[in-house]
């Protein structure tokens, strides 16, 4: 996966980085708003299709320097509607608010204080993971082939709706 993070905590930033390298995917770290912004439209540029996103999914902290998450994502979703993006804050209620007026849409999140792992999976959304493998899918080669969350969630899906057409139970 390709993960944009934009923390302003080096230290967390760091973590964040090293944990997702670690499980192979490409990590790109800013450390405010701003700079995330110039981060993704510089990636956004070099992507190939309309409204694809340059990204799986961006990782926003909510307070940070410069412009705030809210304000980050509020424009990211402006170019690319369908980016996922993970909120990662102590300031859950607030988030939550925020979200629904500023995006008119609940986000994904994480509160803050958080075990890495934790996050890992939601990113990796394992759930499609262990959903393709009970469907019989060879996950270890499919994890090779570096789909996004999209390709995944779509094979996941389809292959769900193949599955209840022909009557199999699952």
């Amino acid at each position: 996966m390709k993960i944009l993070v934009a923390e302003d905590e080096p230290n967390i930033a760091k973590v964040y980085k090293i944990s997702f390298e670690e499980r192979g995917h490409e990590v790109i770290v800013t450390h405010n708003g701003v700079e995330c912004l110039e981060e993704y439209s510089r990636h956004l540029e070099q992507t190939s299709g309309h409204n694809a996103a340059p990204f799986d999914v961006v990782l926003l902290d909510y307070r940070m320097p410069k412009k705030d998450g809210m304000e980050v994502a509020r424009e990211i979703l402006a170019l690319v509607p369908k980016q996922r993006i993970i909120f990662v804050s102590a300031y859950v209620l607030e988030t939550l608010q925020d979200s629904v007026k500023t995006l008119s849409r609940v986000v994904e999140m994480m509160q803050k204080p958080f075990e890495i792992d934790d996050l890992v999976s939601l990113v990796e959304d394992t759930s499609i993971w262990k959903g393709l493998e009970q469907l019989n899918v060879n996950v270890g080669e499919l994890r090779k082939m570096n789909a996004t969350h999209d390709q995944l969630l779509g094979l996941y899906e389809g292959l769900r709706a193949i599955q209840k057409g022909r009557g199999i139970a699952g």
